[in-house]
């Protein structure tokens, strides 16, 4: 465990107060989620967006957009109806965004509508299936979890998603298993765990504790948390995702991902 200095901590905590406002959803891919009515609508808005979320914002937020339009903010049914399939065909190999094609994305929303058509929502899923992901050597996460008896951690969750999606053949959108940061989960499960927030929503508030959630990490944050002193770790893996996050926890104890505000205030103003 690193020791953060008294001046860094009292600086997070003041940019986690300073920055975790309505107006962070401005140009953010999370404003995404707050368009849409109903949580089922909101939580699949929000996973859409998150498996986009990479590269320049000004690039990304353009086609999570063209995916609202699209489904004219239905986005849960757009999926279960299969209606997807008129903007992104099986048999289309043109570049949608950057490494998915069409036809990647067919192949993602199509495993997505079999886990709705079998579990109602993503939400439901997580909460049955939860299995112990492997972050220290490469064993595979097991294709098939049992079901969960206990309440998932954020850790386990992420992991039960890739899990889902790699038995589907789709590990290009989402990562097969925890070997890496999962930036992109991790920051959907943020937005769909943490609640009493102007930007997160919540919705899983009830089944996974706020606690365990696992930062979303890149190498910005990396870096700028290295500057810090808040980690060691100089490369995004789950391994170094855990290190901060664990660093955080000594600043906000009861909301470890307060955290990410505070190091985009860094971004913003360091």
């Amino acid at each position: 465990m690193v020791e953060i200095s008294a001046d860094v901590a009292r600086q997070l905590r003041e940019y986690a107060e300073r920055y975790e406002t309505a107006a962070f959803l401005d140009g953010d891919p999370s404003w995404f989620m707050h368009q849409v009515s109903g949580a089922a609508n909101q939580e699949a808005m929000a996973f859409v967006a998150s498996v986009l979320s990479y590269g320049s914002r000004k690039q990304f937020l353009p086609k999570i957009q063209q995916i609202l339009d699209n489904s004219r903010g239905e986005v849960h049914q757009w999926v279960l109806s299969a209606d997807y399939e008129r903007m992104f065909r099986a048999s289309d190999s043109s570049c949608f965004y950057r490494l998915y094609t069409h036809s990647t994305m067919n192949g993602f929303l199509a495993a997505y509508r079999q886990l709705l058509a079998d579990y109602g929502t993503l939400g439901n899923y997580v909460r049955q299936f939860s299995p112990t992901p492997i972050t220290h050597h490469p064993t595979p996460i097991p294709q098939h979890p049992s079901p969960n008896t206990h309440h998932p951690t954020g850790l386990s969750a992420i992991a039960s998603i890739c899990s889902y999606f790699s038995a589907h053949g789709v590990s290009v959108v989402v990562p097969k298993d925890t070997q890496s940061a999962c930036k992109r989960v991790a920051m959907f499960l943020r937005w769909m765990v943490r609640s009493g927030s102007p930007v997160d929503l919540g919705l899983w508030a009830g089944f996974i504790d706020r606690r365990t959630l696992i930062m979303p990490l890149d190498t910005h944050v990396v870096s700028e948390s290295v500057r810090l002193g808040l980690m060691h770790c100089k490369t995004a893996s789950m391994s170094a995702a855990r290190q901060l996050t664990q660093s955080l926890a000594t600043v906000f104890p009861d909301d470890p991902l307060k955290g990410d505000f505070a190091l985009f205030g860094y971004g913003v103003d360091v």
